[in-house]
């Protein structure tokens, strides 16, 4: 897997959702969540700026979820009901693009994964607070 990828399409399972995205740092900044949300989805995201994403086809087709403080905008296809993108609370002018939605990426590609603390999310500890790390996860394919 290259992981200095910049531009790339992707789609939701179904196909109806189309978008292509240029990744703010290819996918290096590959990670997960443990907030409420993110563990129930169970993504891995990487992150693209707000204008480094361009919706070809299905925009009417994306539904979007917020909850408690409706700073964060999660997009699925409400066809599929895949998760494509959302914006980030954390940073509202970055998206969380779904790894396993971009052509030719699995989440299984990934060795290793980190895995932030979103339960103690950076909003809620204050300006100067960032991202502290939760863990990291491994995945050993089996021989």
């Amino acid at each position: 897997m290259d992981k200095n990828i910049n531009e790339i399409d992707g789609a939701c399972h179904c196909g109806t959702v189309r978008f292509h995205v240029r990744l703010k740092n290819g996918l290096h900044s590959a990670r997960r969540c443990t907030c409420s949300y993110c563990r129930m989805r169970g993504a891995v995201a990487v992150s693209a700026n707000i204008s480094d994403i361009t919706i070809l086809q299905g925009e009417d087709a994306l539904t979007l979820y917020q909850f408690n403080t409706n700073t964060a905008k999660h997009y699925f296809c409400s066809k599929c009901g895949i998760y494509t993108h959302h914006q980030r609370r954390s940073n509202p002018q970055e998206y969380g693009v779904n790894a396993a939605c971009l052509e030719g990426i699995s989440p299984f590609d990934f060795e290793e994964m980190p895995v932030n603390d979103g339960t103690s999310h950076p909003s809620d500890r204050g300006k100067d607070a960032s991202s502290e790390l939760a863990g990291i996860l491994r995945f050993y394919p089996r021989q």
